[in-house]
């Protein structure tokens, strides 16, 4: 185990921090299959933003190998991922949403692709539906042409197409491992996200940085989604997802791109309205509208520095772009096939 200054206690290879708000009656499940992992070199952390519903009683009562943070508010999920970021100092950092389980070589799995792959700093995980495990949630991120993020795999039937590692745009943040050097470089999760997005936002700004993102399909996790916020199409859902996509491409991407990608990104405004009329998230939507409106301002002045310190060029940036496009694409339809054969 490494160690830190003479005479301070040892420090774990990892951290595993798990973000919580009013989630007790997810946290067990998700703290007890952690404590199955058979990589053992790891610390765990909750992160509490303020629970109303037990869940600093239920850790300290049942889980006191834990590391609780208390914040005594909820400031939304990059907040609480960044507070328990400062709180360790592992060279290995990984991200854990309380609404999931881990298989026992979830860990490991990650830990060997990071001594394997110096390259990479972001490792992305594969996320199975925790209903029906027949089925896929993630297998790393992409980014559309249109600018939005979309989940590799996710609603998928799982015939073993991802199950190979493979270079994909970024990790999602529900079962992550970030290399602690590579956060110290680009920067922590923006914590005017709140929740949404900051992911995408973090897997950009390392892309930009010239560090590479590796889906282990070794390294599986078992998730609920969304928990915390009432579901995809809930109002909070909708509102934050519409001003944060925004935003992710008002700080990251590069003024040599926007021409590509403009006629795409327009479509997929218009269609992303379309769907929130005619699902009944209009409002939302408006108001996430207006939330990247306010934002903007400030999502510009990080840019200056974000686009000042980028070590790809616009035109890698753009290819970039052009094959997490089509990855996506290739997955879409399979999800929509597999979609009607399942009846939904």
């Amino acid at each position: 185990m490494p160690q830190g200054k003479k005479g301070a206690e040892p420090v774990a290879r990892v951290a595993v921090i798990v973000p919580n708000w009013n989630g007790a009656g997810l946290l067990k499940g998700c703290l007890a299959s952690l404590r199955r992992q058979t990589f053992r070199d790891f610390e765990t952390l909750v992160v509490d933003g303020g629970s109303e519903d037990g869940s600093a009683e239920l850790v300290r009562a049942s889980f006191p190998e834990v590391r609780l943070l208390e914040l005594g508010e909820n400031r939304g999920f990059a907040a609480a991922a960044n507070a328990g970021i400062r709180a360790s100092r592992a060279e290995l950092v990984a991200l854990l949403n309380n609404d999931t389980e881990q298989d026992p070589g979830w860990l490991g799995a990650l830990v060997r692709a990071a001594d394997a792959h110096p390259e990479a700093g972001m490792f992305a995980s594969k996320l199975v539906d925790f209903r029906d495990r027949r089925y896929l949630d993630g297998a790393g991120d992409a980014i559309r042409l249109s600018g939005f993020p979309y989940r590799l795999g996710h609603g998928e039937r799982d015939r073993g197409q991802f199950d190979r590692p493979a270079y994909v745009f970024g990790a999602c943040a529900a079962a992550a491992l970030y290399r602690r050097r590579m956060l110290e470089e680009i920067g922590l999760f923006d914590e005017d996200f709140g929740s949404y997005c900051e992911d995408a936002d973090l897997s950009f700004r390392a892309q930009l940085a010239g560090h590479r993102c590796l889906y282990v399909p070794g390294a599986v996790v078992y998730h609920l989604g969304s928990a915390s916020t009432g579901g995809k199409r809930s109002p909070t859902a909708t509102r934050l997802g519409t001003r944060n996509s925004l935003l992710l491409l008002a700080k990251n991407l590069p003024l040599p791109v926007v021409p590509h990608l403009l006629p795409f990104f327009l479509a997929g405004q218009a269609a992303r309205l379309l769907t929130a009329a005619s699902t009944g998230t209009l409002l939302p939507h408006l108001e996430g509208l207006a939330g990247a409106a306010r934002m903007l301002p400030a999502a510009l002045a990080k840019r200056r520095g974000i686009q000042a310190t980028r070590r790809v060029s616009g035109a890698e940036v753009r290819r970039l772009l052009r094959a997490s496009s089509l990855d996506a694409a290739v997955s879409l339809a399979r999800r929509i096939r597999d979609h009607a054969l399942r009846g939904g």
